[in-house]
Formats: C-alpha cells, structure tokens, sequence
C-alpha cells in the first residue's frame, strides 16, 4: 500500500503539472491567434496598392517575434514534462520488484496432474462468476468434464443477483422459500430482509398501496415475530407516516439504496453457506493470500541475501516464516507442537497421550529414541505431567 501511495504521488504531480502547461498552452495561443487575426483582417481592409509604413513593420516583427518566443518556452516546458513522467517509472521501479522468481516453485505445476487441477480451479471460478461460455471453452480445451454440481447452484445464484442489481426480489424470494428449513436452521435472517424490502417497496408507492401492504405483512411477517418482533413493529411504524411521504419521516434511513447491496451480500453468504462452500472461490482466495504473503516473503528473502543465509529456504512446503493472513483466510484448525514448536504436517500429525496432552509424532518418537527395550513394554513420563505411558498408548487426533 505504501508502494502506491508513492507512485500514486508521482501521477499527482504529472497530472497537475500538464494541466498547467494545457491551460498556460491554450491561453498564450488563443490571445497570439486573435492577434494575428486583427492584424490580417487590417490589412485585408486596406487599399490593393497600400504599402506597410516603419510601425506596421515593426509591428509584424514584435509579433513574430511574440511567436517564436512562446514556441521556444512551450516547448521548454514539454522537455520538463518528460522529465517529471520518467520519474513516474523511476518510482515504479522503486516501490515495486517485479522480479517475483525467488518466491516461486515452478517445478511444482510441472506435473499433468498439477496442470489439471489449475484449470479446474479457473474453470471452477469462471462458473462461481456467471462466465459459463468462458468455463465451458476452457473446460472443452483443457479435456475438463466438470460435474453438474459445480455449475448448477452457481447458475442460480448469479441469475439471483443479478436480478438483485435491478432490484427484482421476486428470484430471491422463491428461493428463500423453497430452503426456508435449511435457513431456519442455521438461524439466518435472509427471508425476513427480503419480505422487509419488499413490504418497503410496496410501501414506496405511496397511500394507494397502503392496504396492500398491510395485507403483505399479514401473509408473511407472522411466521418471523418470534425472531424480529422488534424489526416488524418498526415496519407498522411507517404506515403512520405513509400519506405525507416516508422519504421525509424518521423512517427514511430504511429506503437507503445500501439495504439493495447489503441483501445480496447476504443471500450470497447464505447460500454459499448452504452449498457447503466459501464465499470466495478458491482462485480468489489464493491470489488474496499471494497477495498478502509476497511482500514479506519479498523482505525475508532480500534479508536472507544480504546474511549470505539463502540456503534456510530450501523449498521445503514449509515458509521460512510465519505470515498472519487474517481471520477471513483460516479455515481449519492448526496444531504446533509444544516441545518441537513445528506445525503439524501428514507425516508429522498431532499425537495425544493417555494424560491429554498432546504433541506431534516426531516428538513422541524423540522422546522414545533413547530406550533399548521395545516400544510395546517402554514406559515414558509425559513432558508436561507425571503420568507414565508407554508410546502405543498414544492416539492419533484429527483436527
């Protein structure tokens, strides 16, 4: 971010200083334009045989002279712009690296396999986004064959936000009440927005529609009191204020444009969350994170150079240090273990003994290392307890 900020700052000063040199450019030559006009259009008046006196010379003179002048600083001035745009790339060059290749693995997409899964993360994405003919092009060139079930819902879902953009609830509505279970069950409010908007909308046609959406509310609004009393008595509120127009009554903040984006913010939530799936697809997810891990690992790799350390990064799966990428990019549990302080892999998984402790594996086979007995009859002390076991006690835990 401190990167853009800089160029950004850079642009600012290119644009200000052309505008400057437009407005300067464009006013010294309209005034030498009409000069030169007045000047053509006096002697056009004159007689055919009229020869120019000494000040009518030294006029044309003064003027050309104007002229070459102002040409000679323009041009002076358009030397200086070039000037203040190198430094445009120069501050580019700066604030970013565009050498990314030490904190890259190509070898790991070399394989077939690992080329498939790629396309089938784009080809995933491209139906996530509604660009079906996209997806399907991309699938047919790349020997994909997706499942119905990863186009099909996705389908839905766009036609329902888009309907959404052009304020249609109707979509929205039918398919909240077709999975009004499964929503009532993980205790979503989506329905009740949407009949909330709707009963809004049928209120901003004024007083004609007042009885409609009374009955409007009677029909649907019943089945929510229990979740959002409170919600419902400020929507009768507003039927006071109906006849004199609720854009002007305490009410008003309720027909702000931003509920029609908050709603398909949340139907896509909910139905994300429906589908068993994130928000974001994961080729969104995984620039997101690059995004974020580049510049550190840009920093960590530049630091190693210098110490002449490179070799600590030996490629392994495991970063050379810890980057925090949010809340909003966690999506399992992760266990480190205490003794070893390393994070627990599929050959190195977390191992919980008999006392309820926990460590990984390579731990548990260190602290067995030393016996010369088998592991079967080996009796060990929990590093953090008393309690004595013997390693086949320990019980591989899935997080």
């Amino acid at each position: 971010m401190e990167a853009c900020t800089a160029v950004e700052k850079e642009i600012d000063k290119v644009c200000s200083k052309f505008g400057n040199i437009n407005d300067h450019a464009k006013r010294v030559l309209s005034d030498l334009v009409k000069q030169m006009q007045n000047l053509k259009d006096e002697y056009e008046n004159s007689d055919s045989e009229h020869v120019l006196t000494d000040i009518q010379i030294d006029i044309l003179k003064q003027n050309m002279f104007k002229i070459k002048e102002t040409i000679s600083k323009l041009a002076s001035d358009h030397r200086d712009l070039h000037g203040t745009v190198s430094k445009v790339g120069k501050a580019i060059d700066r604030n970013f690296i565009s050498d990314f290749a030490a904190t890259t693995r190509e070898e790991i997409f070399n394989m077939p396999e690992k080329v498939n899964l790629i396309n089938k993360v784009i080809c995933e994405h491209f139906y996530r986004q509604g660009l079906h003919d996209v997806a399907d092009e991309l699938a047919r060139e790349s020997d994909l064959t997706p499942e119905p079930h990863e186009k099909e819902p996705f389908t839905e879902i766009n036609h329902i936000l888009e309907s959404l953009k052009v304020k249609d609830l109707e979509p929205a509505l039918a398919w909240a009440t077709v999975h009004h279970d499964s929503l009532e069950a993980q205790n979503s409010s989506l329905e009740f927005m949407l009949h909330r908007l709707k009963f809004i909308e049928v209120l901003r046609k004024g007083s004609t529609h007042q009885t409609d959406a009374i009955c409007y509310a009677r029909l649907h609004f019943r089945k929510f009191v229990h979740r959002h009393e409170k919600e419902i008595q400020t929507l009768m509120g507003m039927l006071l204020y109906v006849p004199n127009g609720i854009n002007s009554s305490p009410y008003s903040c309720l027909l702000d444009s931003e509920l029609w984006i908050e709603i398909s913010e949340l139907f896509l939530r909910e139905a994300c969350q429906l589908l068993g799936v994130c928000v974001n697809s994961p080729l969104t997810t995984c620039v997101n994170a690059g995004c974020t891990a580049i510049p550190a690992l840009l920093n960590i790799k530049q630091v190693m150079m210098q110490r002449q350390v490179s070799g600590i990064w030996n490629g392994k799966d495991e970063l050379p240090i810890e980057i925090d990428l949010g809340n909003e990019n966690k999506y399992h549990s992760m266990f480190a273990c205490p003794i070893l302080r390393q994070q627990s892999t599929i050959f190195n998984p977390p191992m919980r003994l008999i006392c309820g402790h926990v460590i990984s594996r390579d731990a548990l086979n260190k602290l067995c290392s030393g016996n010369k007995f088998q592991l079967t009859f080996f009796r060990m002390k929990c590093p953090y307890c008393p309690v004595e076991q013997t390693p086949s006690e320990a019980r591989l835990i899935y997080f």
